[in-house]
């Protein structure tokens, strides 16, 4: 039984949640795994886990910060699919040492988190532990005919990212090493803590290209790890430009400051939760269109499958070299 019962707190939390509306997907597709979330009869379906000192420290951030960075990382990934969430099922491990303020927060967040996104709690469980665990299943629905798959790159597609980046990776970097100078950087630990992303993204992706093909996934794992995921799900071979990936100029700042490689921090830090996407398209196609989608920038192309090296970087002294995966690995 937990410290605030069981039963009243469950109560609380589920007390102004979404309604649920009942309307089924518009489409009846399936896709098993292999994306950013599966799909069954229509349904998007997805599930993160965020563990205490793992994913987030209540000594480094609040608990409203640690809930807003566990359900932004469920949303990214329906977006990251071309669509919007709408149903989610959440497992709750209350730390059986937190206090009853920090339960009581954790729950208000929880409830408030959701509720704003008009996603509808319609079950779960809760127990208490040694380390508190958030679990979110979250279902979405298809903001077009069809989902934005990793497997859909072309050769000659450009490549985009729909944010700068590196904040997440800057925002650890400072926690771990100069955690005295956090308000320094406000804003990459802020970001680190509890991102903000444009949750709508992919889905004003799909109206803007408008049954165009194109890829996509999130930037959860590091972009080294992603452009590794979509060379191989589309047996493409990818080129990204150093002078044009989008760092951010606070990390830019920050890195300057510590003797920090800000590239490293671009190409193999986690949680960032920007879009990557693959479309014929051009440039100019996003140039001035934000609403929702957020800033896009250009990246690299898309090749011929090569079979070995098959995402490299075309370096500031016109060098080439191999982007091998370097980020987060939970194994």
């Amino acid at each position: 039984m937990l410290d605030l019962g069981e039963f009243r707190f469950i109560d609380a939390l589920l007390k102004d949640a979404a309604p649920l509306e009942e309307r089924s997907p518009g489409s009846r597709t399936w896709l098993g795994v292999g994306d950013d979330a599966a799909i069954f009869d229509g349904w998007l379906a997805t599930k993160d886990l965020s563990v205490e000192n793992t994913h987030f420290r209540l000594d480094w951030s609040t608990p409203e910060q640690a809930v807003e960075k566990h359900i932004v990382s469920n949303v990214s990934d329906i977006s990251a699919m071309g669509g919007r969430p709408r149903i989610a099922l959440l497992g709750l491990c209350l730390n059986r040492h937190w206090s009853d303020e920090i339960k009581t927060r954790v729950r208000v967040a929880l409830a408030e988190g959701f509720a704003k996104r008009g996603i509808t709690l319609i079950g779960g469980d809760t127990v208490s532990g040694e380390e508190g665990v958030f679990s979110t299943t979250l279902l979405g629905e298809l903001a077009g005919s069809k989902p934005l798959l990793r497997s859909a790159v072309q050769p000659g597609d450009n490549l985009y990212v729909n944010g700068t980046l590196g904040k997440s990776a800057a925002g650890l970097w400072l926690l771990m090493n100069h955690p005295e100078d956090r308000e320094k950087f406000r804003s990459l630990v802020e970001y680190h803590l509890a991102p903000r992303i444009c949750e709508r993204a992919g889905a004003e992706l799909v109206g803007l290209l408008n049954g165009a093909s194109c890829a996509c996934m999130d930037i959860s794992d590091g972009l080294s790890s992603e452009l590794n995921h979509l060379a191989l799900a589309s047996r493409v071979s990818i080129e990204i430009d150093e002078l044009s990936l989008p760092i951010d100029p606070e990390v830019v700042k920050m890195a300057d400051c510590y003797g920090v490689n800000p590239l490293d921090l671009v190409l193999n830090g986690g949680e960032e939760y920007q879009l990557l996407f693959a479309n014929s398209s051009p440039i100019s196609i996003f140039n001035g269109y934000n609403d929702g989608l957020g800033k896009v920038y250009r990246i690299g192309v898309a090749r011929e499958w090569s079979g070995n090296d098959n995402v490299c970087m075309l370096c500031k002294n016109g060098a080439k070299m191999p982007v091998k995966p370097q980020a987060w690995s939970h194994l």
